[in-house]
């Protein structure tokens, strides 16, 4: 009996939380671990499906540069990175094209739909979605997104969980390879969501201590990336978390991508499992209220 009314308890916490967000558009941006592993991404198309369920409009944005990489060494193609990021020749975009646009993004398309949800895979290029330009040229068909036209999204929504790959139109009209966190964040700025979601291989943003930090504002991540608390991978991500909230998205959440059901913990539970980052104007007390 406890156990059922602990249960009952999980559902009456959440339900502010469900009131807060129906009918607000949430991003979610997947890759790593959550991505990789058969289990958590069963567990994240369940997270998704309830969300779908309780009148939250979602919107996914899925990475893969693991299994780029590995379909590149099964092609006899090594990867090139610089600064930590692929460069993307010619016959390396065929392959980012294909596992981006095709295999990955189908398969996740295919588990949301075989768990009763409705999912529909699109890439950036479709209905003129993103659109991109070449900014470093020394990462070859790597573009950085210019202008998101939302229609096909809306068309989509509310009536499908839009899937979609990280691929953006060139000006030439063929497609430029763009960075998922990137993606996600101009994709959410574009939708005015309330949310952006970041699923990680890390438990959050740490501080000095190594201590996982609930909630952040704007100010206080920008004095850590100084003082080098934030530091390697995390930076690029805070950064975009901070561009998209100067944007008007209105929270920013980083999380552990390996938890199960990390995605509900975040949104639905009043402490999180992640780091909140917030503007400074609208930073709360703690992490307890949508």
């Amino acid at each position: 009996m406890e156990q059922l009314i602990a249960k009952a308890r999980v559902l009456v916490e959440a339900l502010p939380y469900i009131s807060e967000f129906r009918g607000k558009t949430v991003v979610v941006k997947i890759g790593g671990a959550a991505l990789e592993d058969p289990i958590l991404r069963r567990r994240f198309a369940e997270d998704l499906i309830l969300l779908d369920w309780v009148g939250i409009d979602l919107v996914v944005v899925h990475g893969g540069g693991k299994q780029i990489t590995q379909m590149l060494d099964r092609l006899g193609q090594p990867a090139t990175f610089v600064d930590g990021q692929r460069v993307t020749d010619a016959a390396a975009l065929e392959i980012v094209e294909m596992v981006l646009g095709g295999s990955l993004n189908q398969e996740l398309v295919r588990l949301v739909n075989h768990m009763g949800g409705a999912a529909v895979g699109i890439t950036g290029c479709d209905g003129g979605l993103a659109r991109a330009v070449v900014v470093r040229p020394e990462l070859g068909l790597v573009g950085e997104v210019t202008t998101v036209d939302r229609t096909v999204i809306d068309r989509l929504l509310p009536e499908y969980i839009p899937v979609v790959a990280p691929l953006a139109t060139g000006p030439d009209g063929n497609a430029l390879n763009v960075n998922a966190d990137v993606f996600a964040a101009r994709l959410a700025q574009a939708l005015g969501a309330e949310k952006l979601v970041l699923l990680t291989d890390i438990a959050g943003v740490l501080d000095g201590e190594r201590r996982l930090i609930s909630s952040l504002t704007d100010a206080e991540a920008r004095g850590l990336i100084a003082k080098g608390v934030i530091s390697g991978g995390m930076i690029p991500k805070v950064e975009q978390a901070l561009t998209a909230l100067a944007a008007g998205v209105h929270k920013i959440h980083i999380i552990d991508g390996r938890l199960e059901h990390a995605l509900l913990l975040e949104i639905f539970t009043k402490e999180g499992v992640g780091t909140q980052v917030v503007s400074t104007q609208a930073a709360p007390a703690e992490k307890e209220t949508p």
